[in-house]
């Protein structure tokens, strides 16, 4: 039996988890900063790391608690090394030095895009390499090809905004707050998703996603929608249209629509990934794979081709220790541990 605790401090969760053999989720606390950030619309890095330094322990110790094991029976500390903020990585990867000094453990240093694609295979484990990797949150919008042994060929990623950083700047055009991912899944089952036409960015070649057209659409969208009521679009003191307002049954429609036209692009260029590769596994990881729409039309659509797609679930998709702490069970028995010198790698990248 072989236990792991892992650390994940990328961004603005505090999150520990401990897995034993690999499979076995005996705990999983995550602590969110997210009210914190929520009046600057977006994470604030310095509020981020403060956060960490204030809640680790206690997330450590609710950890222990919920596992119902002592540190002693930590087999090993794994710990997002990158990418990430690097003030929020510093605190993350320093608590898991002290505790792997402390306890004598092997330190595990781990990729944090592939911890939310190992996820996929936590969720069941009797998936196996190769399949496609779709990895969505606030940071990230990437297609890749998972082989075995960790080795990762990129095929596309994001050009400007990522799918939840999207999520999030169309919230806040919309008056909805911040995070914008939950609150836009959430109201577009009020709107009409056709009931706003919008760009697609779905060329017939390559991978890469562009979210920034679909976005400047939607504030095209809005602006004129503000016009029309007399406001002055620019003027920072007249109110957009509010899902408080009014006009709720305009940003149920644009949420919706908006929402749609996202799913679309992820949609298209990962059922393309496929047929391309040939490959028949699809594996989605990330933040934004908690949207209940995308998670629906991806397994309808490859139930319907015949291909199986794994989503993880809820509490797997948001930043979290348990998936760090099952890719460090891998790499631990690979025999892939770090000195007490490893360093953050803010870029880190998916090895090739």
């Amino acid at each position: 039996m072989v236990r792991v605790l892992g650390i994940e401090t990328s961004c603005d969760e505090t999150a520990i988890g401990i897995v034993e053999d690999g499979v076995r989720i005996r705990s999983n606390i995550v602590a969110s900063s997210q009210d914190f950030h929520k009046p600057y619309g977006g994470v604030i890095p310095e509020i981020a790391a403060r956060v960490h330094v204030e809640v680790i322990w206690r997330v450590l110790e609710e950890s222990l608690a919920q596992a119902s094991c002592q540190l002693s029976d930590i087999d090993a500390i794994a710990v997002t090394q990158g990418p990430g903020l690097p003030g929020a990585l510093l605190i993350g990867v320093a608590f898991a030095k002290g505790l792997a000094m402390m306890l004598d453990r092997p330190l595990i240093g781990v990729d944090h895009l592939a911890a939310h694609l190992h996820a996929g295979r936590m969720t069941d484990p009797t998936l196996a390499p190769p399949f496609i990797g779709l990895v969505v949150s606030g940071g990230h919008s990437l297609l890749c090809v998972a082989h075995g042994e960790q080795r990762f060929e990129m095929l596309g990623e994001t050009k400007d905004d990522a799918v939840g950083e999207a999520f999030d700047k169309v919230a806040r055009l919309l008056g909805l707050g911040y995070p914008g991912g939950p609150v836009i899944d959430r109201l577009s089952d009020e709107g009409n998703r056709t009931g706003v036409v919008l760009p697609r960015h779905t060329t017939k070649e390559g991978f890469d996603f562009s979210f920034s057209g679909l976005k400047t659409a939607v504030y095209r969208i809005v602006m004129e929608q503000a016009q029309g009521l007399g406001l002055r679009a620019h003027d920072k003191d007249s109110p957009e249209p509010t899902a408080q307002s009014p006009e709720r049954a305009f940003v149920a429609d644009v949420a919706a629509s908006f929402q749609e036209a996202a799913v679309d692009v992820l949609l298209t260029k990962t059922m393309r990934a496929c047929q391309k590769t040939g490959i028949r596994q699809i594996v989605i990881g990330g933040g934004v794979a908690a949207n209940r729409r995308l998670r629906q039309r991806l397994t309808e659509e490859g139930h319907a081709k015949g291909i199986r797609v794994v989503v993880p679930p809820l509490a797997l998709c948001v930043d979290n220790g348990a998936m760090v702490a099952g890719l460090g069970c891998e790499l631990l028995a690979k025999g892939r541990t770090q000195p007490l010198s490893m360093n953050i790698d803010p870029h880190l990248h998916l090895n090739a």
